[in-house]
């Protein structure tokens, strides 16, 4: 199945045969240091720049219900953010392990590495950011 939406994410998640950890970083577009005219003026456009991970959170699929409920949440710590990755897990019923895998997949999107994860918008919309 395509995943098009957060919503098809969540039923996707839900299929699984094992409950399922869902690994959140999300992200603010940000100028690259030292940007040359062309970036600046692709940024100001609202394209380009780099993708600077603000806030990460892991849910279980029972604790979440829609895309509009993790953005309400988000709200709350009124750090703004562009995106938001995603990751699914066998939920391992290790807080020490999901926060090992949230640190990877931060470590991961710092390096620039996004091909393994799920982009969203705040309407739920995927996002293809390659």
């Amino acid at each position: 199945m395509t995943i098009a939406t957060f919503a098809d994410l969540m039923q996707e998640a839900r299929k699984q045969p094992k409950p399922q950890r869902l690994l959140f970083v999300f992200v603010r577009a940000e100028l690259p240091d030292f940007p040359d005219a062309d970036q600046r003026r692709c940024f100001e456009q609202g394209e380009g720049g780099v993708l600077v991970p603000v806030v990460c959170v892991d849910k279980s699929t029972e604790e979440l219900t829609s895309m509009a409920a993790l953005v309400e949440e988000s709200r709350r710590t009124e750090i703004e953010w562009d995106l938001v990755f995603t990751a699914a897990m066998d939920d391992p019923k290790d807080d020490a392990e999901v926060e090992r895998q949230l640190q990877r997949m931060m470590e991961s999107l710092q390096m620039g590495n996004i091909t393994a994860y799920l982009a969203f918008d705040h309407h739920g919309n995927a996002v293809n950011v390659a």
